[in-house]
């Protein structure tokens, strides 16, 4: 215990009462930025944030007594007062429910008393209990963030306040909350807590006072009470509102009053300090994946090496080798295995292996360079394998044009359609060769996609993959270059006959994986998702990252300058309308400008830390109240753009080229969406007027081309009425009419002609909602209704669409017997929670069972779209060029004078992807800039 807390409390009676529902809200909320995940994708801040607080109390303080409290979902007396207390708060973020039964796990594992009494709040539990144990003689630690606990605080029980980030423990004694609320009793706080209300608990106060003037009024007047009796002693608008809100005053006191009798049974003798339950404390920290506090607990030697994801993969590991190998694996390397390895450097030795390559059906290949961007990296060398244990490296010399001279007698095999390509991570090796001129052709299979589209919960990398299926260890690469560092060679310092001989045990062992997998890409029903979609989308990434997309920078720079005024002129604006400056972009200054100051609410909602909410989504709700909110919105979005699109962005055109060019990653998410980076254009936005500036400056290459938009039309709808079989709402497709419009008019019952754009807008939410699982709640949320109108949408969409609810139902039966669910060319997504014992995590689990089939869907529609289009401009000849895609939409560079021809054939080839009965529509527009064309 520390000396403070000595000097503090010299009895050894020492009870520490934990506020469980407060402390799990300020754990979870101070890693939101960066949450702790498992690698099965289940956020554990929360439950991580409370072992680390209770452990570090348990090993600081040494309490001799210590339980937690947590609230219930039942109505308490406040309720019955006031209908509605806490009414306006927020639901559980749905990522903090799916913890709760884990913080249950924690507490029982920690031999914690947990107490939930239905009809009473966790303060009231602790406030009795607190009041309680000064009579049995202990001395109270209440360890809470929570400032009502404030009015609790006597000479014999403290707040306890955890510190946050490193952070000091703050402990409040009797000195310090009189001197925190300028007071001269503890039972004050109450009155000025009732007098200013609380927006986060719906409790309201005196509407336009806040803490300032409630802490002035009583410290002058000591009560509410007393404040009412001399209400005739106030002055203007301040005497108007008490007077107008004397019951109200009363009630909320009466609300923020923590109750001190409430009939809790377990003694305090109940709650003595006992040993963890080891066996309990390992399970949980091996499934929560806390290794960190599993070593601080158990030593070195404890590793979550047995969380689920990882016995799953272990498991699934062992499957595979055992239809691999009769007995468990012992390693190989380099040096336990014969092989034929040959240095290539002779122009004889190159024209001899060309002519074997011609011979082969297939052929691996792979590319040693300087660095990992294969845009600027020079080739050293290219390596080959066409046989197990046998493979050829090709030096190439320093000189970059002579290296090419070198890869240009490989021409022929490289475009030679006949010769099947393998590689592991193929993409890099091919924007290599294409940024040097060359071409590859030919049907690709590559490792790294393969392996991720049949183990999609597995790791990809060639050294895995050698472990897994050949029992072999590659030479680590740090052997040649040394660790990741400013001190790490260069390839090019390698010795030539390591360099060979590690660039062709790679070209082997990748041929060697792909033999492997081969014959499991069926098995395991991914052979369309691999063959048709993502091995073939390899090279038409390749050339549209290669052919990138000219930017106007000047009207960038222009436009830069034009947000540099727009924002100092916001600025002044909204220091006006403050009266003071301040700083805009803290949150916390921002909020007492707002609520306290100017008072454009007067019970502002707070976020779970107990700060004022300053999120974009309040300030839209409140921006009717006060310009300054509207500005402040306004300098938000001017911004952001500044600094995350339009000064970042021009930077990042090749100087070479004049082009931007970005990276596609192609298995970068599990419904298979294609994701742009460095930079991303995938987040460019677009509803508001400055984010369409940014778009205007995407351009086409000369005066002779445009830029062409292709848009699938409510994509996911369509996909959901076809895997579905909904008869309403295919036939609403088919007859052309607007879904939105047909959904409006069956949800709410009304003719077709009686829809009004509220019900189409409405409507739309909802279309779109089904698919991601959208609850009643969540509807009520994002439309603003009551909750009974929002269920009422719900229930009529599936009487109306019951296709719909046969699909859901199935898809998740067939998820619960398979654990995952799949998408129309087979991509596989695993659902191992699906049938977890925690109703919060099926019901997640259930959501993605029911959309990713959806989604993935659309997404390998346009995968396929892309690699029609690719074949189609290429097999006629035109020189309009693919340069974007985002999301549903194909962005191109298009040649005018094909404009009539070319249209069609993109237009043809989007539609005809994949066969539906449901009709699929594509969008296009054409432009001077990309705004103008979308």
């Amino acid at each position: 215990m520390s000396d403070q807390h000595q000097e503090l409390f010299p009895a050894s009676k020492k009870l520490f009462l934990l506020d469980g529902m407060a402390l799990f809200y300020r754990a979870h909320f101070a890693l939101v930025r960066s949450p702790r995940m498992t690698s099965a994708g289940l956020c554990t801040s929360g439950v991580f944030g409370m072992a680390n607080t209770v452990m570090d109390i348990l090993a600081r303080e040494e309490p001799t007594h210590i339980a937690v409290a947590f609230d219930t979902s039942e109505p308490t007396q406040r309720h019955i007062d006031y209908e509605a207390y806490k009414a306006q708060r927020d639901s559980m973020p749905e990522d903090m429910a799916q913890q709760l039964p884990y913080i249950d796990q924690l507490f029982d594992a920690m031999n914690i008393v947990s107490i939930r009494m239905p009809g009473y709040e966790a303060d009231d539990i602790i406030g009795t209990l607190a009041h309680r144990a000064t009579n049995e003689h202990y001395q109270t630690w209440m360890v809470t963030p929570d400032k009502d606990y404030h009015q609790l605080v006597t000479d014999d029980a403290v707040v306890y306040k955890p510190g946050r980030r490193g952070d000091e423990v703050e402990i409040l004694g009797v000195k310090e909350v009189l001197a925190k609320w300028e007071v001269e009793r503890v039972d004050q706080v109450i009155d000025i807590l009732g007098l200013m209300g609380d927006a986060s608990d719906n409790i309201p106060g005196i509407p336009g006072i806040g803490p300032k003037t409630a802490q002035t009024l009583i410290a002058k007047y000591g009560s509410i009470e007393n404040l009412i009796a001399h209400a005739s002693e106030l002055k203007g608008k301040q005497r108007e509102r008490v007077e107008q809100n004397v019951e109200m005053a009363l009630l909320s006191k009466k609300l923020v009053t923590i109750l001190l009798d409430v009939p809790v049974k377990e003694s305090i003798d109940s709650f003595a300090r006992k040993s963890y339950d080891v066996e309990k404390m390992k399970a949980l920290f091996m499934e929560m994946e806390f290794d960190s506090l599993g070593k601080k607990l158990f030593g070195k030697s404890f590793s979550s090496a047995s969380t689920r994801a990882q016995v799953i993969r272990e498991k699934r590991e062992t499957e595979i080798q055992a239809t691999l190998f009769d007995e468990p694996v012992d390693e190989k390397t380099i040096h336990d295995v014969r092989h034929t390895y040959k240095t290539i450097t002779t122009a004889d030795e190159r024209a001899s292996l060309i002519e074997e390559l011609k011979k082969q059906p297939q052929i691996c290949f792979d590319t040693e360079t300087t660095g990992l961007d294969p845009r600027t990296a020079s080739p050293l060398g290219l390596a080959f394998s066409f046989k197990s244990h046998e493979a050829y490296y090709v030096l190439c010399p320093d000189d970059i044009e002579k290296a090419r001279e070198v890869i240009e007698e490989f021409r022929g095999v490289f475009e030679d359609e006949s010769i099947g390509k393998i590689g592991h991570n193929l993409k890099y090796d091919l924007t290599l060769l294409k940024w040097n001129g060359f071409d590859v052709r030919g049907q690709l299979f590559d490792t790294m996609l393969a392996h991720s589209m049949k183990e999609p919960e597995m790791r990809h990398g060639l050294d895995y993959l050698a472990k897994l299926y050949l029992g072999y260890k590659p030479i680590p690469t740090k052997d040649l270059i040394g660790e990741k560092g400013p001190d790490q060679k260069n390839m090019r310092d390698v010795p030539i006959e390591k360099l060979s001989e590690y660039a062709c045990e790679d070209a082997d062992v990748t041929w060697q994986v792909a033999e492997a997998l081969r014959p499991d890409i069926e098995a395991r029903g991914v052979s369309q998702v691999c063959y048709e979609v993502e091995c073939p989308l390899i090279p038409v990434l390749v050339d549209m990252e290669r052919e990138g997309i000219r930017l106007d920078t000047e009207a960038l720079a222009i436009f830069s300058k034009k947000l540099d005024v727009e924002i100092a002129d916001l600025q002044a604006q909204i220091f006006a309308a403050a009266g003071h400056e301040f700083n805009i972009d803290s949150p916390k200054q921002l909020g007492i400008v707002l609520y306290e100051e100017l008072e454009v609410e007067a019970n502002p909602k707070k976020t779970a830390t107990g700060q004022y909410s300053t999120r974009e989504a309040e300030l839209e709700r409140l921006s009717s109240r006060h310009e300054i909110i509207r500005n402040v919105l306004e300098y938000r979005t001017a911004r952001k753009l500044r600094s995350t699109y339009v000064d970042q962005l021009p930077a990042a055109v090749n100087k070479k080229t004049g082009h931007l060019h970005t990276h596609y990653s192609q298995s970068w998410t599990a419904t298979g969406r294609i994701q742009s980076n460095d930079p991303n254009l995938q987040t460019i936005p677009v509803r508001k007027e400055r984010g369409r500036d940014i778009r205007a400056a995407f351009v086409p290459r000369d005066d002779e081309h445009l830029i062409l938009s292709a848009d699938y039309s409510q994509i996911e709808l369509r996909v959901m009425a076809e895997l579905s079989g909904d008869p309403g709402m295919l036939d609403a497709f088919q007859s052309g009419e607007d879904i939105h419009t047909v959904t409006a008019s069956k949800v709410y019952k009304v003719d077709i002609a009686d829809v009004t754009r509220e019900m189409r807008d409405k409507a739309k939410t909802v279309n779109f909602g089904i698919i991601y699982g959208i609850s009643a709640f969540g509807l009520q949320q994002r439309l603003n209704i009551p909750r009974g109108e929002a269920s009422e949408l719900i229930k009529n969409y599936f009487e109306k669409y019951p296709g719909i609810q046969t699909y859901i139902d199935n898809t998740i039966a067939f998820a619960k017997e398979h654990g995952y669910v799949a998408t129309q060319t087979g991509r596989r997504r695993y659902l191992r929670d699906i049938n977890s014992n925690s109703r919060t995590i099926v019901a997640t689990a259930e959501r993605l069972a029911m959309n990713s089939p959806i989604q993935g869907t659309a997404a390998d529609m346009l995968k396929l779209a892309m690699i029609r289009v690719h074949r189609a401009l290429i097999e006629g000849g035109f020189q309009t060029k693919m340069v974007l895609t985002v999301h549903d939409e194909i962005v191109f560079d298009m040649l005018v004078s094909e404009q009539e021809t070319v249209m069609p054939v993109i237009e043809e080839a989007m539609k005809s992807t994949l066969p539906m009965k449901v009709p699929i529509v594509v969008e296009m527009g054409t432009g001077k800039n990309w705004l103008e064309a979308h």
